[in-house]
């Protein structure tokens, strides 16, 4: 199965030079970086100097990543430049106008989970309720007030839709895997500035230590601001939010979201982590000039279930109410019975209009992601994902 479209080699071939100077000086390439933040931000970034310097640290990993392809280069480079333009801009804002701080963002839903355990699925029938809100893929990327002028909304409108046609013209299996749209409800990752999202595109070890040192404090504080400034000057409708990752964070996230009520979606890891390692190898394949299989598997063994366990330490200690389960094999053998269970639990009514929703989004053509892959290949069977996740798919 060819993980990346033939013309992706033609142009990490030609740019190999390129990235070897690029990736020799990085500190070069970011001040060139961060400059045309700023000046996308309209903000300096004394606004925010540590978080600076943790994507000064950040394209420092990337740097070293041997074996990183110029797409896989300029990825990074892109992506954090225009996180840096939207993070400074949401402190300028916030700074600027102090009754945004002051926006309520009440009894949010955070939908969580292994990857690949129906969460998108979960996501999107709660963003559709009249009562809720998600933020879009768009506004995550290039976050702003609501009343910027219609001409910025629908050029930042197509410079999302371009970054998801990218993907999908250089990886023609990943809107299959993960569609990228940009007026759909997307992955709170998009605007949290740190997470593991950053290890599937590429293994940094570095990187992934100080994660495991790192306070998200910070970080889900910044995102409540995200959504303080999307919220601003509309009328106020409960959030629906969603990442796998909140998984290593849930403490923090409950503390600076006090109000939370986690949805955790639930399915066999074995199966999980196949699916998984798939995704992670197409990812890989637009980082790196080639992709070996096998160390994905182990690395990604030793990740997950440390944020099972974080996970269940915070529910642990939860008041009564805060979690609320989802089995992913009765969601999809009965979506029309287990989501109307789930909204009731979440004081939400269901109607016709949900049933319609639901009709709806199964018809879609990527509500069937199937996409083949085999422990195997990840250098993993499914006892050694039995034993790692321990009790956790008996509990």
């Amino acid at each position: 199965m060819r993980r990346t479209a033939p013309w992706v080699s033609l142009v990490n071939t030609l740019g190999a030079a390129r990235v070897r100077g690029a990736r020799a000086h990085p500190g070069r390439v970011f001040d060139r970086m961060l400059s045309k933040a700023e000046r996308l931000a309209e903000a300096d970034a004394a606004l925010a100097p540590e978080f600076v310097e943790s994507y000064r640290f950040l394209l420092d990993c990337a740097a070293e990543t041997e074996g990183i392809s110029l797409f896989g280069w300029e990825g990074f480079v892109d992506d954090l430049t225009r996180r840096m333009a939207s993070y400074l801009r949401v402190e300028r804002l916030v700074a600027e106008r102090s009754e945004i701080a002051r926006e309520p963002i009440e009894r949010p839903v955070v939908v969580t989970g292994l990857p690949r355990t129906g969460t998108t699925l979960t996501h999107r029938m709660l963003s559709a309720h009249h009562g809720n809100r998600a933020p879009l893929l768009w506004e995550l990327v290039n976050t702003d007030l609501s009343g910027a002028d219609e001409k910025l909304k629908r050029r930042r409108i197509r410079q999302a839709r371009a970054m998801g046609r990218l993907g999908g013209m250089a990886a023609p299996g990943w809107n299959r895997i993960h569609p990228l749209e940009a007026l759909q409800p997307e992955e709170c990752v998009f605007a949290l500035p740190h997470g593991h999202n950053f290890t599937t595109r590429a293994s940094m070890p570095a990187y992934l230590a100080w994660l495991d040192a790192h306070d998200f404090t910070p970080d889900y504080e910044h995102y409540r601001r995200v959504l303080q400034v999307l919220q601003f000057g509309l009328p106020r409708r409960r959030w629906m939010l969603k990442a796998p990752f909140h998984l290593f964070n849930l403490d923090v996230l409950l503390k600076v979201f006090d109000g939370a009520t986690i949805v955790w979606t639930h399915r066999a890891p074995s199966t999980v982590m196949g699916s998984w390692c798939s995704l992670v190898e197409t990812a890989r394949a637009l980082t790196y000039r080639t992709v070996d299989p096998a160390p994905i598997g182990p690395e990604w063994l030793g990740i997950f279930p440390q944020g099972i366990e974080a996970a269940r330490r915070v529910r642990a200690g939860a008041a009564p109410g805060r979690f609320i389960d989802v089995s992913y094999d009765r969601l999809t053998d009965n979506p029309h019975g287990e989501l109307p269970i789930l909204f009731g639990e979440l004081e939400m009514g269901w109607t016709g209009a949900e049933e319609d929703t639901l009709r709806s989004v199964l018809e879609r053509p990527d509500s069937k992601r199937g996409h083949q892959y085999r422990l195997s290949r990840y250098g993993i069977d499914a006892d050694r994902v039995d034993r790692e996740f321990g009790d956790y798919w008996g509990q």
